[in-house]
């Protein structure tokens, strides 16, 4: 195989990526450029909601064990992402060779045990 032709492989998913940045930056210059200038006030500037003058600090802090569960999550959606692929190609591959399902074997035992780790050390208490 030609390195250059598989360079070519690639091509439009570069076009279209430049195409979007390009976009992005021509949509935020046009915006600026042509939109409406304004001095805001310390009253326009206010958060407003439901009418009531807004109370408490603005931007509130959140525990560490929001993000560590957020982590999680996405890991887990990433191994459902990933099962649905190798759902698909299972039957095709399997024909072939049984390496595709010990690969999905070591790749669900690995999460699991991680999975373990994380039940023993509490990420999934709240009320820590």
């Amino acid at each position: 195989m030609n390195s250059a032709s598989d360079l070519l492989n690639y091509l439009p998913v570069g076009i279209q990526i430049a195409v979007a940045l390009i976009f992005a930056v021509a949509t935020l210059l046009i915006s600026t450029l042509l939109g409406k200038k304004t001095i805001g006030n310390k009253t326009k500037d206010t958060a407003y909601e439901c009418g009531k003058i807004a109370e408490g600090v603005v931007n509130p802090r959140f525990s560490v064990k929001f993000y560590l569960i957020a982590m999680l999550f996405i890991l887990f959606d990433i191994e459902t992402v990933f099962m649905y692929v190798w759902g698909v190609v299972y039957r095709e591959q399997l024909t072939q060779s049984w390496m595709i399902f010990g690969a999905m074997l070591s790749f669900v035992a690995i999460l699991f045990v991680g999975y373990i780790y994380a039940l023993r050390k509490g990420a999934f208490e709240w009320s820590k």
